[in-house]
């Protein structure tokens, strides 16, 4: 990542310059969809996939036997991104939720075309779906280690969103209190429901 990219504008109205795309995978991480990831949706600005990467990396080390999964992120000179509202310039992020399986261990979410690549999954009010269940300390330990990759590359979190009912869940793991006083949450419903996926946009300055 020598190049440094350069955004434009806002997230929900703007553009990229030099947009680098994600890596497919990693250790205790992968892509969403390998077809996605061909059609060029995994591009953020150089400052973000860094963070990315480097939160993962952090997390290889502290819960090793957990497995993390990105969704959407952007296109290589950012713009529209139907049929998201934001993603334009780099700086927004969709991230799968972490989950256990039956037998209480990570898991992956399924994801192919019949859903969606997992968009169209739907969890229920305690974080449900089948034998699949929110593993909300992991999702806090992501957040977390966003944060802290972020500080690092003198940026930050600027907003995330996730469906205002795992809230309290996610505020009740170990890392709860530092989410409450450092992170800020949507607190009103999303135009679409934020269940199987949680939305960061970071704060990386932009030229207007």
């Amino acid at each position: 990542m020598a190049a440094q990219s350069q955004c434009h504008g806002r997230v929900a109205s703007g553009r990229l310059e030099g947009g680098v795309q994600l890596a497919a995978k990693g250790v205790n991480f992968s892509s969403y969809s390998a077809l996605a990831a061909s059609a060029g949706r995994t591009y953020a600005h150089s400052r973000v996939a860094r963070i990315v990467e480097d939160a993962y990396a952090a997390l290889a080390a502290s819960r090793p036997e957990t497995h993390y999964v990105y969704g959407e992120v952007g296109l290589k000179n950012g713009g529209p991104f139907k049929p998201h509202k934001t993603h334009q310039t780099g700086t927004s992020v969709d991230f799968f939720m972490p989950v256990l399986g039956a037998d209480g261990q990570s898991a992956m979410l399924p994801s192919n075309p019949l859903n969606r690549f997992g968009y169209d999954i739907e969890f229920d009010a305690q974080g449900r779906y089948g034998a699949y269940r929110i593993d909300f300390a992991a999702l806090a330990d992501h957040l977390h280690a966003l944060r802290q990759a972020a500080l690092a590359q003198e940026a930050d979190l600027a907003l995330v969103i996730v469906d205002p009912r795992y809230l309290p869940q996610l505020m009740a793991t170990p890392r709860g209190a530092y989410l409450r006083q450092h992170l800020r949450f949507m607190k009103s419903s999303p135009w679409v429901r934020h269940d199987e996926h949680y939305h960061v946009d970071f704060a990386v300055p932009c030229q207007p």
